[in-house]
């Protein structure tokens, strides 16, 4: 690959020929027929999908319910796992390696058969029918795969929990959804300690008040009597020994609901996200096939839980439609050592990787030793989601992890919009660090003014102006709060991201909107200030909040890792400070810096900025269970009350 100087003057890494040519989609044709009739574009990906029915009629779009395939019947389950038993019964489905060492492998043929053993004890056991609601909170073991294709086969609307979150939490989305099962495990493993899952649920049904059985896997096999209910409790061991029968998969309506998946929102309630069967799958087999180049040949990692969207499309339904290899890891990526995501390609030869830009720049903090231990050569192409990416963690992980000869896809979606939305296919472009570029074909986003005006460039609100087939249809039980929080802005849908536009129609991600600190009257985006901390020679990674200011209004507190190589000196901060007034203006030099070894993240990876603004303010912090290292609160707390004085 190359670097060379586009049009407006960014630099743009172009792809090898050797990849375009091998690529499923290389040239323009593609573009061009999406853009010249959408709604034929889109028949064409659904029907790469095997319905039961054939839809009468694309699309019905009554702003802001959209209906998709009207009338086809289909089913998520069978689209993943039974059409690839004519032609793949015997290829590796999901290969598992646990934080242990411990390796296990299934073929889509015995896949079929546990997912239908599965499906099979639900329905006969527990009574679940098409449309009720079963909780899912396991870790990430084949079975938590297994258990949301028994779901989808059965028409059962599954709600997976990330399994790190409180019992308060869980309570929450227990209740909201009315779920008459929670699937769960004894426990889970973590850094070397264990994840007492099933206590945990254990303690969220003592606030329920409707009937809800739990059925219960045995992962770690320990001791869990004291959080036993011989009434409610089910273990799921003594029924695989049990004779069952092949489920016929449940046909469903093109918009009968698929998935409620809850964001993990900081304040108020909990929303839980609908979508649909149809569109949503039509989506993730596509998307995932063009994104990320899949080939039958591929072993595809997506790092991302499956209690996150990503790892629900990404994970799960978009590489199994596609009949691909997938890896999943259960533990951490610093666990036993620094070098264990690397050890993990090298050993299963992994040749696609999707990870978060968090874990990126932590990778850069560890150094460039741990990479350089292992061999890292299958991979062939790289992805990152869950925020932007700044340019300097984008160079990294083109140099270190792939070598310069992967290119990087990155994507921009949000749970909202089922699937990636935003991202430079490699083989029709050159990609821009730090941009996530082009929307994919089939999807219309556009920059929008605040009076919602097209902007052809520069900045403004990024905006979803074209209904897509696996966009959310709603918020389970609140429609005026889907209506409100998406719909009331614009007459498009409105992301809540703020983004630029260049000339060449690059599209660059800044941040949630919300995130934007008015510094003496000016408007400054977090993501802008912590992009530019972080193009300062030896910081690893930064988050900015604002803070209150007698005469500005607001100034800005940053809160930096060092690398590890990294040393605080007296200077430094005020050496970071300049670099970033020379590199956005004065107005975004920050008024302090708490040089800190890590900040608070969710076990996915996600900086918790609510924390960060409550240490700055000095308020109480609150519940800090779903943290991965709640231990860094009290150390940040007291270095800050010395730094803010």
């Amino acid at each position: 690959m190359s670097i060379e100087t586009l049009s407006d003057q960014e630099l743009a890494v172009s792809t090898q020929d050797s990849f375009i040519e091998q690529a499923n989609i290389k040239d323009q044709a593609f573009f061009q027929k999406a853009s010249q009739n959408r709604l034929e574009f889109w028949e064409d990906r659904a029907n790469e999908l095997s319905w039961q029915t054939q839809w009468d009629q694309v699309l019905n779009w009554q702003r802001p319910y959209a209906q998709w395939f009207i009338n086809g019947k289909l089913n998520a389950c069978e689209n993943c796992v039974d059409i690839h038993l004519k032609d793949k019964k015997n290829k590796i489905a999901i290969r598992w390696e646990g934080e242990d060492g411990s390796i296990s492998e299934i073929t889509y043929q015995e896949l079929y058969d546990r997912v239908n053993q599965l499906a099979f004890h639900l329905k006969s056991t527990f009574n679940v029918k098409k449309g009720d609601r079963v909780t899912i909170y396991m870790p990430m073991i084949l079975d938590l795969a297994i258990a949301v294709l028994a779901c989808a086969r059965i028409g059962a609307i599954h709600s997976v929990i990330f399994g790190g979150f409180s019992s308060q939490s869980i309570s929450d989305r227990i209740v909201d959804s009315e779920s008459s099962l929670v699937i769960t495990a004894d426990g889970g493993y973590r850094r070397g300690a264990t994840l007492p899952l099933h206590q945990t649920v254990h303690e969220a049904l003592k606030s329920v008040q409707h009937h809800c059985k739990t059925l219960v896997f045995r992962h770690l096999n320990n001791d869990i009597s004291s959080s036993w209910n011989d009434d409610r409790d089910t273990d799921y061991e003594p029924l695989r020994s049990q004779n069952w029968e092949p489920v016929n998969p449940e046909p469903m309506d093109s918009e009968d609901i698929l998935f409620i998946l809850y964001t993990s929102g900081t304040t108020g309630k909990p929303k839980g996200i609908i979508h649909t069967t149809g569109g949503y799958m039509t989506h993730a087999k596509y998307s995932t096939r063009a994104v990320f180049d899949l080939k039958d040949n591929d072993i595809y990692w997506c790092t991302a839980d499956v209690g996150w969207i990503t790892g629900h499309t990404y994970l799960i339904y978009g590489p199994l439609a596609n009949g691909a290899t997938i890896l999943m890891y259960e533990g951490a990526p610093d666990f036993p050592d620094k070098g264990r995501f690397w050890k993990i390609i090298q050993d299963h030869k992994v040749t696609i990787l999707y990870t978060a830009p968090t874990a990126i720049r932590a990778f850069m903090k560890w150094g460039v030793d741990y990479p350089k231990g292992y061999d890292l050569s299958t991979l062939r192409l790289l992805g990152t989601v869950g925020e932007p990416i700044n340019p300097e963690a984008w160079d990294w992980y083109f140099k270190h992890i792939g070598g310069e000869n992967c290119p990087i896809v990155d994507t921009w979606w949000q749970t909202e919009t089922g699937g990636i939305m935003i991202c430079n296919l490699p083989s029709l472009a050159p990609s821009k660090p730090g941009r996530a570029g082009h929307a994919l074909p089939g999807i219309q986003a556009d920059i929008l003014s605040p009076e919602g005006q097209n902007v052809e460039t520069g900045g403004g609100l990024l905006s979803l102006t074209e209904p897509w087939p696996s966009m959310l249809r709603g918020i389970w039980g609140d429609p005026k709060r889907f209506e409100d929080v998406y719909w009331s802005r614009f007459d498009t849908y409105f992301a809540g991201d703020g983004a630029t536009i260049d000339n060449e129609g690059y599209i660059k991600v800044l941040g949630r909107v919300d995130d934007v600190l008015n510094v003496a009257g000016h408007r400054i985006g977090t993501m802008e200030v912590e992009s530019a901390i972080v193009d300062f020679e030896g910081v690893a990674e930064a988050a900015v909040v604002g803070i209150h200011d007698d005469i500005k209004g607001q100034a800005i507190q940053a809160f930096v890792i060092l690398k590890e190589e990294m040393k605080e000196t007296e200077t430094l901060e005020s050496d970071i400070k300049a670099f970033v007034a020379n590199s956005i203006g004065p107005i975004a030099r920050p008024k302090h810096i708490v040089f800190t070894p890590e900040l608070p993240k969710t076990r996915s990876g996600k900086i918790m900025r609510r924390i960060l603004k409550q240490l700055a303010h000095h308020e109480p912090i609150g519940d800090t269970t779903t943290l991965a290292n709640p231990e860094i609160v009290t150390q940040i707390q007291s270095k800050i009350s010395n730094t803010s004085k």
